[in-house]
């Protein structure tokens, strides 16, 4: 049975899927109407923020500083959170984190290789590989959550975990494949950050918004630096103390603080931002066009294939269980729901084509979208045939002795 914590926290990634569907749903509606010049002119308007009388000025469009700034906010929850279950969640010994560890590697591989057959010879598509790796949290509970009582709270409390391990596994493979040119002197700085996190959690600093403001600078350094901005966001996470000594714990106050902010606003922005895709000229060519079909492959067979057959393998190798109460049926279901990819593939495309011919964002929007909602429909239907029969068999009453 789940903790009441473990329910709230569904509940609120339920609610975060609708928002995250009427966000994207809104921007793909505007790129599809009049309003379309309109919805381009308001992602493309500049911001500026100065720091003084030119000792710092910056000046981006709205969804650089969207895809930047805020989404680094969403890595600083994604950071907590994985801090929080590795030191006290289902992730705190090697044995509970066997499974889904190995389930969201192969839920990560399969999918990369899938893509990268279907684009093997052009070296600017192959670029793309890692974007049908990720796994939408906030989607994929909100399905588990629709289907109620026919998912085992086991299976929720797999799929969680093996989100969050998928999540740390992007954060990787952001910092080793998508930096540009390295700035040794931003480097610097951000060291220097990082030693000051690192002092503030060892001199038993519990204030928050300590962490914050080193965090923020973490942030500017890293920006300059080359490496992709977002990655302070989980550094910085990492320092924030776990527990403090008078009792409570400022890990997870901040993170209960800021999930609503992240899920009903940050995502479904970012949704909003990132999600307009123009469907004019589309056609049965242009959803086979190799990236489009790798990510759309990627994200439908390759995690299912890769999350289920990882898991098959440890159950069968004998060095785990299956989650208590679910069929291998219930499990391939999942497995299916592991394939909406939306917010970090969108995320993870956007990097890999950055500077590139703008068909390749509508390629990635497409094949995101197709491999998601596919997933998404599929898996469902998989987890509602599985649990019949189970639901079936407990609403019959019992018969009675001859």
């Amino acid at each position: 049975m789940l903790t009441s914590a473990f329910r709230r926290f569904f509940a609120s990634e339920s609610a975060g899927g609708v928002a995250l569907v009427l966000a994207a749903a809104l921007a793909i509606a505007l790129s599809n109407s009049p309003l379309e010049p309109v919805y381009r002119n308001l992602l493309q308007q500049p911001i500026e923020w100065r720091v003084g009388h030119g000792v710092l000025h910056l000046s981006k469009p709205a969804v650089v500083w969207i895809n930047d700034l805020w989404m680094a906010v969403f890595f600083f929850l994604v950071g907590l959170e994985i801090k929080r279950e590795f030191v006290e969640g289902e992730l705190n010994s090697p044995r509970q984190a066997a499974l889904p560890a190995v389930a969201a590697l192969g839920g990560m591989a399969v999918p990369a290789l899938i893509y990268a057959v279907i684009n093997r010879g052009d070296p600017v598509a192959s670029m793309g590989w890692a974007i049908p790796s990720a796994t939408d949290i906030a989607f994929a509970i909100g399905v588990l959550m629709l289907l109620g009582p026919r998912v085992p709270a086991s299976l929720k409390i797999f799929l969680t975990a093996v989100a969050i391990i998928d999540d740390l596994g992007a954060i990787v493979i952001i910092a080793l494949f998508f930096t540009d040119q390295l700035s040794l002197t931003m480097l610097g700085g951000a060291a220097v950050c990082l030693v000051g996190l690192a002092w503030l959690n060892r001199a038993g600093v519990t204030r928050v918004d300590a962490y914050a403001v080193l965090g923020l600078v973490l942030w500017l350094c890293v920006l300059k630096s080359g490496i992709h901005a977002t990655l302070a966001g989980v550094a910085t996470a990492m320092a924030v103390p776990m527990r403090r000594p008078g009792g409570g714990s400022p890990l997870r106050e901040t993170e209960h603080a800021l999930h609503p902010w992240v899920t009903f606003l940050i995502l479904p922005t970012f949704a909003f931002a990132n999600a307009g895709v123009s469907f004019a000229g589309v056609t049965l060519d242009t959803l086979l066009q190799p990236v489009t079909l790798g990510i759309a492959a990627g994200l439908l067979v390759g995690k299912a294939v890769g999350v289920f057959g990882a898991t098959w393998l440890m159950v069968a190798a004998g060095q785990a269980t299956r989650p208590s109460g679910a069929s291998w049926l219930q499990v391939f279901g999942v497995s299916l729901v592991c394939g909406i990819g939306f917010t970090m593939s969108l995320f993870i495309g956007g990097l890999a084509f950055e500077g590139q011919d703008a068909s390749y964002e509508t390629r990635v929007k497409l094949g995101v979208l197709c491999g998601s909602l596919l997933s998404a429909a599929l898996g469902a239907l998989v987890l509602w045939r599985a649990a019949r029969p189970a639901l079936s068999a407990r609403a019959s009453p019992p018969r009675s002795p001859s």
